[in-house]
């Protein structure tokens, strides 16, 4: 079993922590991972940046970075990925020591004013060091790969955009993110968003209303009927597939916004909704609901003159759902690792389906079967967020044993 340095490694997560690096604005981080894997014998040549972030909607400073590190023996390639932007609320965090955790330091009324960003750059400190441990250690390796993604936090751009063919080989991969380490994560959910532009038409509500057609109202009666026949919230609509498992998910309008006054019969509302499901076919399925339950709203609202509202529907797949087979040899060797770490300590290592999107749910677009592993990040995206230590330490001692104690292909 290798060993690491812990106090340079809580170190290491401090100093990431400190860079803001917001979605779109990853530069700095991605230079600071490139001067300590630099300092630490990676060659200038295994560094490489991808094009994704010219294809994201919003641009970005950077792409994807991908160090690849060439094996001193033969065996499988290896990749860890984390990402490397944070929510907006971590900006300027001060990361401090308190006991087992690390937290964002306290102002004067006793309160954090911001995140700490563990979510993720603890999954990429765990990563460098332990490249790091590995090279300074003189001991045999098979390759290995580090993926630091950008964009995450606002639509898994990163790995949805990545450039396969940069990335190269890829024999078994390990997401590190959020979560106990003592998780596997071996498959999630897929998700769908929709776009929905209600059209009515405006009029003076206190001098003709009724020449009037609300959106408002169309919007409302369609979300009404939507909710009364159990197509948000929670969605479970046995007998429509043949598997019961296969006919559940999830729906919600989030965002709803019109209106500019009080005396004007409202004639545009723009919402966001999205759409949940392990079974594909289930996520379509719920999105018809929606689409159907506006358009049928708009045509029953009309005017004096018979005149009726309409609705412009967008959606897009934003990840599709993924499950990894039992046998498949990411999950195989991740749990290896996890048990090699955590040993007798009385913790079990179980596998578990998430119903959130995963930087893992592209990777498996892009033919790479991922398992995602936690780093001890706790509150995630608010000012409460900590990071467990030991839970750290034990993240990056399992992606040392990743990387350190593969399978060696016979020469």
């Amino acid at each position: 079993m290798f060993t690491i340095d812990t106090d340079a490694a809580v170190s290491r997560f401090m100093d990431l922590a400190t860079i803001p690096g917001k979605s779109g604005e990853e530069k700095a981080v991605m230079t600071r991972l490139i001067e300590i894997l630099s300092a630490a014998g990676v060659p200038e040549h295994c560094f490489a940046f991808d094009d994704a972030h010219t294809r994201t909607p919003g641009g970005g400073q950077i792409g994807n970075l991908i160090v690849r590190v060439p094996g001193t023996i033969a065996g499988p390639t290896t990749v860890l990925s984390a990402h490397t932007d944070t929510v907006p609320v971590c900006i300027g965090a001060r990361p401090v020591q308190d006991g087992d955790v690390i937290r964002n330091q306290l102002g004067e009324d006793g309160r954090s004013a911001t995140g700490l960003g563990a979510d993720d750059r603890a999954g990429c400190a765990a990563m460098v060091t332990a490249a790091m441990e590995l090279l300074r250690s003189n001991q045999p390796y098979a390759p290995f790969t580090l993926l630091f993604c950008i964009q995450e936090e606002i639509g898994l751009y990163g790995a949805r955009y990545l450039n396969r063919e940069t990335l190269g080989l890829v024999d078994r991969a390990f997401n590190f993110d959020g979560g106990s380490v003592e998780k596997l994560v071996c498959g999630a959910i897929g998700g769908e968003r929709a776009t929905i532009t209600v059209h009515g038409i405006a009029a003076h509500a206190g001098v003709a209303p009724q020449m009037g057609v609300s959106a408002i109202v169309i919007a409302s009666l369609a979300i009404a009927s939507l909710h009364q026949n159990g197509w948000l919230g929670l969605v479970n609509k046995p007998g429509l597939f043949a598997e019961p498992q296969s006919c559940s998910g999830t729906a919600n309008v989030g965002i709803f916004n019109g209106g500019d006054a009080t005396n004007v019969i409202t004639p545009l509302v723009k919402m966001r909704a999205e759409a949940r499901s392990h079974n594909p076919a289930m996520r379509a399925r719920i999105i018809q609901e929606i689409q159907a339950a506006f358009e049928q709203a708009a045509a029953s609202v009309t005017n004096d003159s018979g005149v009726s509202g309409c609705v412009e529907f967008k959606s897009t797949i934003e990840y599709e759902a993924f499950a990894l087979p039992d046998d498949d040899a990411s999950v195989i060797a991740g749990e290896a690792a996890v048990r090699a770490v955590i040993g007798d300590s009385g913790r079990t290592t179980y596998r578990e389906i998430s119903n959130g999107g995963l930087d893992a749910n592209w990777l498996y677009r892009h033919g790479i079967g991922a398992v995602t592993l936690g780093c001890g990040q706790q509150n995630i995206h608010t000012v409460d967020e900590t990071l467990s230590i030991p839970a750290y330490l034990d993240a990056c001692r399992i992606a040392l044993h990743l990387i350190g104690n593969p399978p060696v292909v016979p020469s």
